[in-house]
């Protein structure tokens, strides 16, 4: 940063315009016009390198601005932001930043008094310098951990609060009884007691790789992606026919519930003046990218424009509650390199994101049961286990308490709790559904939250039934969880069963592969082909030159829930041999064939075979 101070007899200044950069937030924290006399003037601009150590480079000036204020004996300052003092000029969020911290650390001294004029504005001034030999100093100042990446990801506000939380942690049963956690016996729900161990270890980082990445890896279905930012990855065709499978049976589910779809987009002005704020209440890293000279974030959830929309909606309270939804494909988070952990944890992922405004708190109560409902539906269509975390404020919960027992009740299984004595965040209540994995770690999957604020940050309003403007609560729901993180809860479902010694199986309707077809020789084309064109389902065909042995071996290994075998005897008696993925071997007619898997598939959504139908032309992508 460089810094130029100057003890003037008076100064004044006069916004003039605005430049690119302006931002209607600073003309809050300082006057459009001010004067000031006997003062000492600080002329600063932020520079390249300067976040590396926000901290250190804050102290510095400050510790610069107060000595010479001390030596000229004046409590008067005027912070000037000045880009003309440099060529190398920081982003304007760094800038900003920096002007923020600086003044607020001059504030507390109580004799000084500091005049701040706006950032991001054209503005004429005048100066008179007393001219003695301390009246002009230049400074440059530099980040003391120079060497620190400057790429790391801005931290919001909610994050460093979230490190210094103190909960209270109960357990409520089913019925509404709470017990400490001290108290409650956690022989018949383990896992509950990992979650817990887990939530108060307050740790993320992952020191060994969970079985789930081997398994997706040898599966064919997604990988690491050597060529982008880590936590990103490729998905392979077996791979992006789950996960679409996956997306399309949320989607129903919430459209189905209401949900109006949107599309909205993926980068937003980082100083955008309600977004800005709201970055820093979201307890979560973001990338930053630039465009010319603006910066711009990109977003960590579907939040930002489903705002932007309620905003621009009239609405009234015969449309509450009014539901938004949107699958944002592209979701980013610049999670620490240590917490990123396959498709558990990653920085680009795929979430189903619903916003619900409600004319007040019965209603957002009563539509947060309905979600929570909605959820355990979604668990249940992936075949998924979890257990049941609920954080509220405590005031929430004290006031609340027949909903509490309503909620612990819907999702019939004992739920921690946890109780935070003040508000660090834009919601009083929250749910959500973990899954422990073959580690012992807790993932959250479904989520829904009430949140307080940013109907009145973003200043989305209804028409009452008097005519008058109100601003609604807003709901926040994903009921899957990102998809990615319900693959990843899966494949590790299917870790554990074989750690048991169990087969590992997918859900019939999500399976790649339903059916494989093995003829006993390739004189059974003919006949093979007649089955393929009769079977509704993802089927293929093994028609390479390899052993029988061979081809069973491997389509078990793909965990196919049906293997076909087709030969002379088969033939004759019109009907297929059938081996199933729980050992057993029948002979089955097609019509019995496709009367038994036809409820597998009830209510869930199909796609076809995304890869060549016969195996000898289907490539191999993880060699």
């Amino acid at each position: 940063m460089r810094i130029l101070l100057i003890h003037a007899d008076r100064f004044s200044f006069r916004v003039t315009g605005e430049t690119s950069v302006a931002m209607a937030s600073e003309l809050q924290k300082a006057s459009p016009e001010s004067e000031a006399t006997e003062c000492l003037v600080v002329f600063m601009a932020a520079e390249k390198g300067d976040e590396a150590d926000v901290d250190s480079v804050v102290k510095q000036v400050t510790k610069e601005v107060l000595s010479l204020a001390d030596q000229v004996g004046t409590s008067h300052l005027v912070v000037y932001p000045y880009a003309h003092l440099s060529s190398r000029l920081s982003s304007p969020r760094v800038a900003v930043r920096l002007l923020d911290e600086i003044c607020r650390q001059l504030l507390r001294q109580r004799r000084i008094k500091v005049l701040r004029a706006p950032f991001g504005y054209y503005k004429s001034f005048e100066i008179a310098c007393k001219g003695h030999p301390l009246s002009e100093l230049a400074k440059t100042i530099t980040p003391e951990k120079s060497t620190k990446a400057s790429a790391d990801a801005e931290e919001s506000e909610a994050l460093k609060a979230e490190k210094t939380l103190e909960s209270e942690w109960i357990i409520i049963t089913p019925d509404g009884k709470q017990v400490s956690v001290e108290d409650f016996s956690f022989a018949t729900r383990p896992n509950l007691e990992r979650l817990f161990r887990y939530e108060k270890s307050g740790t993320r980082v992952s020191d060994q790789a969970p079985p789930h990445i081997e398994l997706m890896r040898r599966m064919e279905l997604v990988d690491y992606e050597p060529g982008a930012d880590p936590g990103n990855f490729r998905w392979y065709p077996k791979g992006q026919l789950m996960k679409r499978l996956a997306e399309t049976y949320v989607s129903g589910l919430v459209i189905d519930h209401g949900g109006m779809p949107v599309e909205t987009p993926i980068m937003y002005d980082y100083q955008h003046p309600k977004l800005s704020l709201y970055l820093q209440r979201f307890p979560a890293r973001q990338y930053v990218l630039l465009s010319g000279e603006k910066e711009y974030f990109l977003r960590f959830a579907a939040c930002f424009g489903q705002y932007l929309i309620q905003h621009d909606m009239q609405i009234s309270y015969n449309h509450l509650p009014c539901k938004l939804y949107e699958l944002t494909h592209y979701a980013f988070r610049r999670e620490q390199s240590g917490e990123l952990a396959g498709l558990k944890r990653l920085r680009t992922f795929t979430m189903p994101d619903l916003h619900t405004l409600v004319k007040d708190a019965d209603q957002a109560k009563e539509e947060f049961l309905r979600q929570t409902d909605l959820a355990i539906q979604c668990m249940e269509g992936f075949e998924l286990d979890f257990e049941v975390a609920i954080r509220f404020v405590r005031d929430f919960a004290d006031q609340n308490r027949q909903f509490i027992e309503k909620l612990a009740s819907c999702c019939s299984r004992p739920a921690l709790i946890e109780l935070w004595d003040e508000r660090f965040f834009y919601f009083v209540a929250k749910l959500e559904f973990n899954f422990i994995d073959a580690l012992d770690k807790a993932a959250c999957l479904s989520t829904v939250q009430i949140d307080v604020e940013n109907t009145e940050r973003f200043d989305i309003t209804f028409v009452d039934k008097k005519g008058e403007k109100q601003h609604p609560l807003l709901l926040h729901a994903s009921i899957s969880g990102s998809i990615d993180r319900v693959m990843y809860a899966i494949l590790e479902t299917q870790a554990i069963r074989i750690s048991k010694g169990e087969k590992a199986t997918f859900p019939f309707w999500l399976a790649p592969i339903q059916l494989r077809l093995i003829p006993v020789s390739e004189k059974f084309d003919v006949a093979c082909k007649q089955v393929l064109e009769k079977v509704p389902y993802r089927i293929d065909y093994d028609d390479r030159d390899i052993t029988m042995g061979r081809k069973i071996r491997n389509a078990e290994r793909e965990w196919i829930p049906y293997i076909l075998v087709l030969g002379a005897k088969e033939v004759a008696e019109q009907c297929l041999n059938v081996r199933t993925r729980d050992g057993a071997q029948r002979k089955m007619t097609l019509h019995e064939l496709l009367a038994e898997i036809e409820p597998q598939t009830k209510e869930k959504p199909f796609l076809d075979l995304p890869l060549p139908q016969s195996l000898s032309r289907r490539p191999i992508f993880v060699g």
